[in-house]
């Protein structure tokens, strides 16, 4: 009896995965002082069947750390404290690739360190609130419209951080352009007014995704890079427009021509999101020549079928992983699943994090 494609070994840009399965990208606020600590690198190591692990959102910049407790990569300490990571998750067997994650317009003031600042594509403030762990819950502020050298030197931040990821034993990086953080802030006409080569049209809107993803690939290899996108997402007040079709299509087509290792879709249906539409799925998939990672409520069966029909390479699960720690071995036993404790998510501390059975 053949194997099924999901347990398959599959070559990502220049790494061998032992199988298919990718460990989505999880917020999980365990990092105190904004550094990730051995806690961190257990829960990671925990989770080490996966083929491939992708961190949770970590800040390339002081700016973008909007949530409580979330990691960064942009100074030596936080790269020492990665170190710890990715060695523990070498030294299990698996591969990982660091979530660069910049929040944006979605944060509260009092989460980001001093001298850093709530920015956005443009001065629209999201709807909604974020938690502080000094005044508790906050209405998200009115972001500073990045200027265009502030552009510049923002996309200059992404390129830094993922120097820094190399150097601390990643091996790559995904850009999170989904979700209503600032790569996708960028995308969306809901936050995007801006009126310079940085909005506007579906070429402007993108210009900021593509700009990144190309000097990243230039400073670290396009081999090393990813990308997550969110066609169709209305998380954290995006909204879609007559133009997103043609906008993922476009933006599909110019990652592709840059060669980067994987584009990785967003679909939030299972969680009670929309869907995104069939056929921009499909343009992006034909669109794409690197591989191509499907997330969304899957389980071990609809996994295979996917794959078996190449509408992608690998699939993404998240909650099922972050309650499961052996979670290949469950699936290839049919062993039962624990279920994810919703209150412990974001909670400092090793309950609901690294005492899962």
């Amino acid at each position: 009896m053949t194997e099924p494609l999901l347990y398959s070994s599959y070559r990502l840009g220049s790494i061998e995965l032992k199988n298919r399965l990718v460990m989505s990208p999880m917020t999980r606020s365990r990092s105190i002082g904004n550094i990730p600590s051995e806690l961190v690198a257990k829960y990671y190591a925990q989770r080490a069947e996966a083929g491939l692990i992708v961190t949770e959102g970590t800040s390339p910049s002081p700016n973008g750390l909007g949530y409580a407790r979330i990691p960064g990569l942009f100074n030596q300490e936080q790269v020492a404290g990665w170190k710890l990571v990715t060695k523990a998750v070498h030294d299990a067997g698996s591969r990982i690739f660091v979530q660069l994650m910049h929040t944006g317009r979605i944060a509260a003031q009092q989460n980001l360190p001093e001298g850093a600042r709530v920015v956005g594509a443009s001065a629209i403030t999201a709807p909604g609130e974020m938690w502080t762990d000094t005044v508790g819950k906050q209405p998200h502020p009115e972001p500073h419209a990045l200027t265009g050298a502030e552009v510049e030197s923002t996309i200059e931040e992404y390129v830094t951080s993922a120097k820094l990821a190399v150097e601390a034993g990643f091996d790559g990086v995904e850009l999170h352009g989904a979700n209503g953080y600032l790569i996708d802030q960028f995308l969306n006409t809901a936050s995007n007014h801006r009126t310079d080569k940085w909005g506007g049209s579906v070429e402007n809107r993108v210009r900021f995704a593509v700009e990144i993803a190309k000097r990243t690939a230039a400073a670290i290899g396009a081999d090393k890079v990813g990308i997550r996108l969110s066609p169709d997402g209305t998380f954290n007040a995006m909204a879609p427009d007559a133009e997103m079709h043609a906008l993922y299509t476009k933006l599909t087509n110019d990652l592709s021509a840059l060669k980067i290792a994987y584009v990785h879709v967003v679909d939030h249906s299972a969680l009670g999101g929309p869907k995104p539409k069939e056929e921009t799925i499909r343009a992006m998939r034909d669109a794409f020549h690197g591989t191509f990672i499907l997330s969304g409520g899957y389980d071990p069966k609809r996994a295979e079928v996917d794959l078996q029909e190449k509408r992608g390479d690998l699939v993404a699960f998240g909650r099922a992983f972050l309650a499961n720690p052996t979670l290949v071995t469950k699936f290839k036993t049919n062993a039962p699943l624990t279920p994810p404790d919703m209150a412990t998510f974001y909670t400092p501390g090793e309950k609901g994090y690294t005492d899962y059975p």
